[in-house]
């Protein structure tokens, strides 16, 4: 009997030590590369079970999370704010995430895309804000991007954001308050931040729709003499610089959604799968808007320049007939400037105001033609 008590007291520390090793090493793990007055990267980390969040007593680290679904069951659903390559690589390696895809979420600035690596699905988001502004120059910022990267597993999805615009905190209380959505697991986050995201796009796309429908009333307004002269190129300029970040969001993400919604995946449910088609028609719809934004700002700039070019052909019509007007005093005063004893006139009472007169005559007769014709 005493030989059974030391052998169960040899085997039990070995027991506690396998059965909970995240108990001991969760804080260590992600504390240790960072400065301890620093704001940490996660923003949110939590369990879901049945579709609704398992509360704590404290915020959770991404192991205690972890360790929690593997024990209980759920999904974790960790969001991280632009991390650094140490931060996240803690977080990497314990959810066992491809480094291609560590790297592309760290370094940011890629193209929405979908990947597949082993039992994960990587996906690609650019966000769009539209920057609010009294009056549109030359120089305004019309839209801001950003981009949220996301890893979908069978019991983990991970956000990694980056930009100051985006937020995803209001989306997973909206996610929360609907336990039946949640509870279709990962997937069903994947779809509600991609319909979040085209949601962001369809408004930036009203607010846009704003500003080139002012830009062509102004450059097609009819304002007399003061038509205008190109001034609001710099502006359409802008505009198109502006439409062109939107269609970069845009354009890459069609495969994407296509992927999504007609391809089966071990990783979507198939319930969720229909809905990430809705998402694809709404995409569809603003891509449709952006190329029109393109083709209009490039026929109201083209409209512009041909409005300025007609512009400087009437000031070069009204400076050639002034020219003519003046040619007439100019060449009669030429004339009787030289220098001949004998010239007509030249010694006769009324000589001078006779050449006064037919100036004047010649004058008025050029202004009123030119003017008749549309000249002056």
């Amino acid at each position: 009997m005493s030989m059974i008590r030391d052998l169960r007291a040899a085997v039990r520390p070995s027991l506690r030590k396998s059965v909970a090793p995240y108990e001991n090493e969760s804080r260590s793990s992600y504390d240790s590369t960072r400065d301890p007055s620093a704001v940490s990267a996660v923003v949110d980390c939590a369990v879901y079970r049945d579709g609704a969040r398992v509360e704590s007593g404290e915020c959770l680290t991404p192991r205690e999370a972890r360790y929690q679904v593997r024990r209980d069951g759920g999904f974790a659903w960790i969001g991280l704010h632009e991390p650094t390559e140490a931060e996240f690589s803690g977080i990497a390696a314990e959810f066992g995430l491809h480094p291609l895809a560590v790297e592309d979420a760290v370094h940011a600035h890629q193209r929405p895309k979908l990947e597949r690596y082993d039992d994960t699905l990587f996906a690609v988001f650019k966000t769009i804000h539209y920057v609010e502004h009294a009056e549109l120059t030359a120089t305004s910022e019309v839209v801001e991007t950003g981009e949220v990267m996301c890893f979908t597993g069978r019991d983990f999805f991970i956000t990694v954001r980056h930009g100051g615009q985006g937020s995803l905190r209001a989306l997973r209380h909206r996610l929360q308050d609907d336990p039946e959505l949640l509870a279709k697991g990962p997937s069903a986050v994947l779809h509600a931040i991609a319909d979040h995201v085209v949601d962001g796009y369809l408004a930036v796309a009203d607010a846009m729709q704003d500003d080139i429908d002012e830009v062509e009333t102004e450059v097609f307004s009819q304002t007399g003499k003061g038509a205008p002269r190109g001034s609001d190129a710099g502006r359409i300029y802008q505009l198109k610089r502006e439409v062109l970040e939107f269609k970069r969001a845009v354009a890459p993400l069609r495969r994407p959604l296509a992927l999504l919604s007609e391809r089966p995946m071990r990783l979507i449910d198939p319930d969720i799968q229909k809905y990430f088609r809705d998402v694809a028609d709404h995409l569809e719809r603003v891509q449709e808007q952006v190329v029109g934004f393109d083709e209009l700002l490039n026929s109201i700039l083209q409209a512009n320049l041909a409005q300025a070019s007609v512009a400087q052909n009437e000031d070069m019509r009204k400076i050639t007939s002034w020219a003519a007007i003046i040619a007439v005093p100019t060449m009669v005063c030429g004339v009787y400037g030289m220098n001949f004893t004998y010239m007509p006139e030249l010694h006769w009472r009324f000589g001078y105001p006779m050449v006064l007169a037919v100036i004047g005559a010649v004058c008025f007769g050029i202004h009123r033609t030119l003017k008749r014709n549309g000249w002056l």
